[in-house]
C-alpha cells in the first residue's frame, strides 16, 4: 500500500510511518524540513499550505491510501480567538483543499482516512457513546462535525472515507502521557475536577493498527471510535497511573475555577466526559492489543 500522509511529523504520523510497508509521500508546510525530520523513513515530501491552497496533484501519483492527520494542536497554547480560528481552519479548510484535489485526480486513491476526534460528542457524563451517537454543539463538536463533513465530499468522487474519532492517545515520548508525568513524578498527581469524567483513551499502537485495518478493508467506512474498549474515569486513570509509576495520588484535585484560570478554555476539554466505545471496530473484527489501561501504561512506562 502506497500511502500519503498529512501531519506526518506529529506523534501519530511518525508511528504510522514506522508501520507502513513502503516509503510514504508526505504533505507539509515545509517539505525540506519534513524530509530531514523524517529521514529515517525515506519519505518524499511536497509543500502544501493546507489552509490556503489545494493539495499538489503531483504528490498523489500511485497513491492507494491517504491518511489525513493534519490540524493545529488543540492541547497546545491558550484558546485565544486566533488559536480557535487556526484550530478550525487547519481542519475544515485544510480538508476541503485536500478533497478538492482528490476529486480532480484522473486516478484516485482507494480510501481517505480522515481524522476526527471524540470531541464530536461533547460532555456526556456516563452515557455510553457508540459511533451512532449525535454530536453536541460546543466548539470542538462543531469543528469535528464540519471536519468530517468536508471529508465526506470525497465520496462523490468514488473514494471510500473513514473517520477515526480519536480519543486520548497514550504512547512513549509524546501524546497525553508526556503532559501528565511531571506532577506524578513529584508525588502530586491528582484527579481533575470530580474525577468522575470518562477518559476515552487508546494506546498509540492500537490507533495506528486501527487506521491501517480500516484502510485495507473495503467494507469499512464512516466514523470509527479510535478508543480502547474499556474507557475509565479520570479518578481510575489517576490511580492506575500512580500505581504503575509507584507514586502517591492522594493530593486534592485543583478546583475547576483554578484549572480554568491556569489554562483557560481548554480546561473544559479536560473536565468533559466521553464514555466512547469502539463498537464499529469490534463489530468489524478488530482486535485491540491493549484493551485495558494498566497493561497499556506498563508497556509505555516500564
Amino acid at each position: 500500500m502506497k500511502a500519503l500522509i498529512t501531519g506526518a511529523t506529529g506523534f501519530v504520523g511518525k508511528r504510522l510511518l514506522h508501520r507502513l510497508n513502503e516509503p510514504a509521500v508526505v504533505l507539509s508546510r515545509n517539505a525540506a524540513k519534513a524530509e530531514k525530520t523524517l529521514s529515517a523513513f525515506k519519505v518524499k515530501a511536497f509543500n502544501w499550505d493546507a489552509e490556503n491552497q489545494p493539495a499538489p496533484a503531483e504528490a498523489f501519483d500511485g497513491v492507494d491510501a491517504v491518511f489525513h492527520l493534519a490540524g493545529d494542536p488543540v492541547a497546545e497554547g491558550r484558546w485565544t480567538e486566533e488559536k480557535k480560528r487556526r484550530m478550525r481552519a487547519s481542519r475544515v479548510e485544510g480538508t476541503r483543499n485536500l478533497v478538492n484535489t482528490l476529486a480532480q485526480l484522473p486516478k484516485k486513491p482507494r480510501v481517505l482516512v480522515s481524522a476526527s476526534a471524540v470531541g464530536y460528542y461533547g460532555d456526556r457524563g456516563d452515557e455510553v457513546l457508540t459511533e451512532d451517537a449525535d454530536p453536541r454543539d460546543d466548539l470542538l463538536a462543531e469543528v469535528c462535525v464540519a471536519w468530517e463533513r468536508e471529508s465526506h465530499a470525497a465520496r462523490h468522487a468514488g473514494i471510500r472515507v473513514v473517520n477515526p474519532r480519536i480519543g486520548i492517545v497514550l504512547g512513549e515520548k509524546g501524546g497525553a502521557i508526556s503532559k501528565m508525568l511531571t506532577p506524578f513524578k513529584f508525588g502530586v498527581g491528582s484527579p481533575l475536577g470530580t474525577g468522575k469524567q470518562y477518559m476515552p483513551w487508546i494506546h498509540i499502537n492500537d490507533l495506528v493498527s486501527l487506521m491501517l485495518f480500516a484502510a485495507e478493508r473495503d467494507s469499512i467506512s464512516g466514523p470509527l471510535n479510535g478508543t480502547a474498549p474499556n474507557p475509565v474515569t479520570n479518578y481510575e486513570f489517576t490511580k492506575t497511573l500512580g500505581r504503575v509509576l509507584n507514586r502517591p495520588t492522594f493530593m486534592p484535585a485543583p478546583p475547576n475555577f483554578m484549572l480554568k484560570l491556569l489554562i483557560g478554555e481548554f480546561a473544559n476539554v479536560l473536565l468533559a466526559s466521553q464514555n466512547a466505545v469502539p463498537k464499529r471496530p469490534l463489530d468489524a473484527g478488530f482486535q485491540f492489543q491493549y484493551p485495558t489501561l494498566e497493561p497499556a501504561l506498563r508497556e509505555i512506562l516500564n
